[in-house]
Order: structure tokens, then sequence, then C-alpha cells
């Protein structure tokens, strides 16, 4: 299945057949991505009674609760509701759901005992390119990424002014493989998060911070079609599969 789509002049022939998945699986036990101090996700049978959930313990369906943190356990995209005092919905928000988007790679580097993606990187892998979406993949990139535990690693993090770039160069929504954009440990300043949102001025409403994604290796730097969705929580943030489509020749 193809589709032709047009973005102002331009026409981008895509796949659908071809999806290439950037999120990852949330499973209910400690092998689970984590981060931000919290347990495990968990994933149990309901019971009522004599009741169990399980159709291996004799009821006629599985039936399950699943207790976990959207910003802890997984891919997940965040509007500015995540910051504000006031409740704002990414349900809300978000209602487009394909962007034009940028891949790009990024060695995080040493500054002090932190590692960090600057803006000087940013300008280098993005170049003049405009894009709506842009996704970061930082290096190291092995698969452990995906049961990492973050907890107390002070992971690498975007620069404020990395974050201040991306929105002066018009990104919409923001994808990183990383638990947050912001330092681990920061004293609750969330610098990265409050530049892209603007926090400071005319808030950016509209505009995603998706963390905890996965883009495997075998996914080359370049332009792709990025299909988000998120699960319609009515929340700041909600667990999501961003997906991106191959432009083809």
């Amino acid at each position: 299945m193809k589709a032709v789509i047009t973005v102002r002049t331009k026409k981008y022939s895509i796949n659908l057949n071809d999806a290439l998945d950037i999120s990852m699986p949330l499973k209910g036990d400690k092998s689970n991505v984590n981060a931000w101090y919290v347990g495990a996700p968990v994933i149990e049978p309901h019971t009522d009674g004599d009741f169990v959930g399980l159709v291996s313990e004799g009821s006629s369906v599985n039936f399950k609760n699943i207790t976990f943190n959207p910003h802890a356990h997984g891919t997940h995209t965040e509007c500015v509701g995540h910051i504000t005092e006031e409740f704002v919905s990414v349900n809300q928000k978000l209602k487009q759901f394909f962007f034009l988007a940028e891949v790009i790679t990024i060695a995080p580097e040493k500054i002090g005992d932190d590692f960090v993606i600057s803006k000087k990187q940013l300008q280098y892998a993005l170049g003049k390119k405009k894009r709506e979406a842009v996704v970061i993949r930082t290096i190291p990139n092995l698969e452990d990424k995906i049961g990492a535990q973050y907890s107390n690693t002070n992971p690498p993090y975007l620069l404020e002014e990395g974050a201040v770039f991306l929105r002066e160069k018009g990104v919409e929504h923001l994808l990183i493989d990383l638990p947050s954009v912001d330092k681990e440990k920061d004293d609750g300043k969330l610098v990265s998060h409050k530049a892209f949102w603007n926090f400071e001025g005319k808030i950016r409403e509209n505009a995603t911070i998706t963390e905890f994604i996965y883009v495997a290796n075998t996914i080359e730097d370049g332009t792709y079609f990025l299909n988000l969705q998120v699960a319609p929580f009515e929340n700041d943030a909600s667990p999501s599969r961003p997906v991106l489509y191959k432009i083809e020749e």
C-alpha cells in the first residue's frame, strides 16, 4: 500500500506496508526500561473473589490490570502540561499525526561529569533542513537501551541552547531516545523543556516532546515521514507509538 503526500509544493511517496517502529514495548517486570525512581510496571490478572482473569486459571478470558507511569516506563509523548500548574492534556493538543521528520545520530559530548547534546551538534546534523519533527538517536546505541535502568545514573541530556535552537528552527515535535531532554537532577529547573515549549513567552501548546524511543541501527539517518500516535489518555503525557516511513525515490 503506497501513499503520495504533498508538503507545500513537493510530493513524497511512502510505502505504508514498510513501517519502522521506534517505540519501546511495555513489559510487566523488571526487564522493562525504567527511570525516575519508581518500581517496575505491573501487568497482572484482575481478581474478584473466586474470579482470576486468566484463561489458564479457568476464566473465559484473559482480563489484566496494568499499572505504570508513562514518564518512567517507556515511549511516551508529552505536552506543555508536563510543567504547567493548570491541566493541559496531550490528547487535546496533538491533533495532527503525520510529519516530515529528520532522523539524526549524535554522540553526546562530555562536559564535566555530564554527557550533553549541544547546539553545535544539532546545527551540524540538521544543516539548513527545515523539519516539523526531529528524531535524535544517541550513541552508543545498543539494544540494552530497551531494558536500561536509568535512575541515579545521570544519563545524557539536551542543553538549553539546543532546545532553543530547535524551537527557533520551527521544530514542533522532538523525539529522543533518553529518559528526558533535561538533566536527571537539576533542582526542578527543566530548562530544556521550558526552552522548547517557550515557557517564558508565547507557549507552544501544540509542540510535543517524545522520550524513551529506540531507533535501531538499521534505520539510517535522513528524512522520513513520522506517524506519531498516542493512546487517548487525558493526561499531560501518554504512551505513544512513533512510526517512521521511508521516502521512496
